[in-house]
């Protein structure tokens, strides 16, 4: 039946699902044990979730289902494509997914540490980046001594590599 003899009522909402970090088209998925592990862990709370929804209201209850059910299609996707990354497999002494890298910034003479890892598993605050950051990108391959520069509009940053680790 058309849906122009559907009362208006009865129309299904179409679900604004945000996207997950963006992948870009043709880059592996790769991802940490952890990473894995936490993704797992998300599909799992979203079942968890979509068992325990709400029937008092059945409009309500349907617009979560649809909700959650978007947003499992894009995690399983993610699930279904992600490659873990062995950190044992790692050269010890290069930079590769999954370093912990301990950087000085020429500047200020400050010590960062970051971890490279998986796109859904980045973030700052935790010094988690993903792969596909620039920062990343420039430390790539290097070692021990090696210099990394960061290209701005206003100024470079300068980084110093000072360790390297794999957990």
């Amino acid at each position: 039946m058309s849906r122009g003899f559907v009362k208006e009522d009865d129309q299904e909402e179409i679900p604004m699902v945000p996207p997950r970090a963006d992948l870009p088209d043709g880059l592996t998925n790769y991802v940490t044990r952890t990473g894995l592990n936490e993704l797992l862990a998300e599909k799992k709370s979203l079942i968890n979730e979509k068992t325990n929804l709400d029937n008092s209201n059945e409009n309500d209850k349907r617009i979560a289902l649809n909700f959650i059910n978007a947003k499992l299609r894009l995690l399983n996707n993610r699930i279904s494509t992600a490659k873990v990354v062995d950190p044992k497999e790692q050269p010890r002494n290069e930079i590769r997914f999954g370093a912990v890298i301990t950087l000085k910034i020429e500047a200020t003479k400050r010590i960062q540490t970051f971890q490279i890892v998986g796109v859904d598993e980045a973030n700052i605050s935790k010094g988690k980046i993903a792969f596909t950051s620039p920062l990343a990108k420039i430390l790539l391959n290097k070692k021990i001594g090696d210099r990394a520069i960061l290209k701005r509009d206003k100024e470079n940053i300068i980084f110093e590599i000072m360790g390297i680790a794999y957990s």
